[in-house]
């Protein structure tokens, strides 16, 4: 996997919309400022790609528009990294437009570049995993850069650190958990989100205290969509015909990493889903698995016995609870990256440099 270069001041970052086109619009202004803000403050230039703004309409008509500010973004050697604007549900339209382009797929590697986004973007984690580029399963624009808060949430900016200079190598459970806001207008800036103190933290629900393994993964709904084309056929032909989906040999000794969406599934429609993301995945040949908080702890207890139940296998080391996906705060998961977890620290440790330099 090639390896991108750390964020530093000065640098250019790029914003781009490949799923949902909600930046571009009127709702989203107040929080447009906010981030932007954010991101300067940080010692770093923010750029909108032509089509990150056009709103919701223009961005689902126009996944070829989509995928050009991907590319644009990758060829034009003043932008450093690319920040997901958010995530949504037909990211996956952008694929024919890429995984034609053999130029794309040279300068991904050529020009390695800061990834960052989660929830649909599983999907294009999946495709630069394919391609050879490490990524990372973690912060976007709206939901974290542009929280409505007086600042980023601590345990979030610790981790969004670890792009522009920290050397932090582990994650541990935050200390605090947010609710997710039900108001996202302008009269909630500067009011903070309900929290709770967190009384949990790691739970390894089975199998050995120590496990190691490279991370991939995802959010659940996506993954499953991916396999399954439930929401829209034409997903699982596009991401069959380029083999988006690693294979299962591809997962074999992987520690798994899933989290579900802010839709809160049912406890059902969890079990369904984890047993068609079990027949590509192969549960028993991983490393282990690490299942993220569930949004507002949404069906906690729940998705606890059903995740032992579907792996059905004692051995597989599983832990519940981590801090990242759609849950709040969230840390980083970088794909392909050997790590360690290690009970009788709580923590994920990570095994190798996440950046070239």
């Amino acid at each position: 996997m090639v390896k991108p270069k750390k964020l530093k001041k000065g640098d250019t970052i790029a914003v781009v919309s490949l799923s949902r086109g909600v930046l571009g619009e009127d709702v989203c202004k107040h929080k447009l400022k906010i981030g932007t803000e954010r991101l300067k403050k940080m010692g770093l230039n923010v750029i909108f790609m032509p089509n990150s703004l056009k709103g919701i309409k223009y961005t689902e008509e126009h996944p070829e528009k989509r995928a050009q500010d991907l590319k644009e973004a990758f060829k034009n050697p003043d932008i450093n990294g690319i920040l997901c604007a958010l995530g949504g549900i037909d990211g996956f339209k952008i694929f024919p437009y890429l995984m034609e382009d053999e130029e794309f797929k040279k300068i991904v590697l050529e020009n390695p570049k800061l990834f960052t986004g989660f929830s649909d973007t599983s999907v294009h984690h999946m495709m630069f995993h394919r391609l050879g580029l490490q990524t990372f399963y973690g912060p976007s624009f709206l939901t974290d850069i542009a929280e409505t808060e007086n600042e980023i949430l601590p345990y979030t900016e610790k981790y969004w650190n670890i792009y522009t200079g920290s050397t932090l190598n582990e994650i541990t459970s935050s200390d605090i958990w947010y609710e997710e806001r039900t108001d996202f207008s302008e009269k909630s800036i500067g009011i903070p989100r309900i929290s709770h103190k967190e009384t949990k933290g790691f739970e390894l629900l089975q199998g050995n205290e120590n496990f190691s393994g490279k991370l991939l993964g995802g959010c659940v709904e996506s993954l499953y969509n991916v396999i399954s084309g439930h929401r829209f056929k034409e997903q699982k032909e596009i991401c069959e015909k380029y083999n988006i989906f690693p294979s299962s040999e591809e997962w074999r000794d992987k520690i798994l990493f899933i989290e579900t969406s802010e839709g809160k599934s049912s406890p059902e429609e969890y079990e369904k889903m984890l047993n068609v993301i079990k027949e590509k995945v192969v549960f028993d040949s991983l490393s282990g698995i690490i299942a993220g908080k569930p949004q507002d702890e949404a069906y906690y207890e729940e998705y606890k016995k059903i995740l032992c139940k579907v792996v059905d296998n004692p051995d597989i080391p599983i832990v519940y609870n981590v801090n990242f996906g759609h849950a709040y705060p969230r840390c980083i998961l970088p794909y392909g990256v050997n790590a360690d977890y290690r009970h009788s620290e709580c923590k994920i440790i990570f095994n190798e440099p996440l950046f070239s330099e």
